[in-house]
């Protein structure tokens, strides 16, 4: 890599619980079995720094998002390639990683709300319904659906490798990504 090639962002949304932590790992370990290092950005991992007691309101949300993308933009600036798993329920919070970002690409991760409840392995869906937590997406705060992601995986017809295979694939035709998994180089 040279000095002045920036890095790749993949943004992984979707509802909370829908698979985006799962595939983020997928995309990395796919992704590193060819040479092809990344960072993975996790939201539930920095809100662990960043807003240790969350309180999930607008503003913080607002704020949240904005330190994300800034982040994302240091790494990528400097030639890190990331995948973002975070739901970033406004369009507006991934327009602004897309503005911002020069190789972006948005993943919807698309699973059921009946699911995303099931799965849900922080509780979250439970504590936004009981009142404990506020504005969760899907329970009571909207989850704005990406009007045009580079690629859409539903994560209840497919396994996380077979959907990491997807996105990559994907990616790698529309010259987004450097090589697929089994390409010739």
């Amino acid at each position: 890599m040279t000095k002045n090639e920036t890095g790749f962002v993949i943004w992984l949304t979707g509802l909370p619980a829908s698979g985006k932590s799962t595939l983020a790992r997928a995309l990395r370990d796919a992704l590193a079995a060819e040479e092809i290092p990344v960072q993975v950005l996790d939201s539930d991992e920095l809100r662990q720094i960043l807003t240790p007691e969350p309180t999930y309101t607008s503003e913080e949300r607002d704020w949240f998002y904005s330190v994300v993308v800034y982040i994302t933009g240091l790494l990528a600036d400097n030639g890190v390639n990331t995948i973002v798993a975070a739901t970033a329920s406004k369009r507006r919070y991934r327009q602004k990683a897309r503005s911002r970002l020069d190789q972006f690409a948005e993943v919807y991760v698309i699973c059921p709300e009946d699911v995303c409840r099931r799965r849900d392995p922080k509780d979250l869906w439970l504590q936004a319904e009981s009142g404990q937590i506020g504005n969760l997406p899907g329970v009571n705060a909207p989850y704005q659906e990406p009007l045009s992601p580079e690629v859409e995986v539903d994560t209840t017809e497919l396994a996380p490798r077979e959907a990491a295979k997807k996105v990559i694939k994907t990616l790698s035709g529309l010259s987004l990504l450097p090589v697929y998994p089994g390409t010739p180089r």
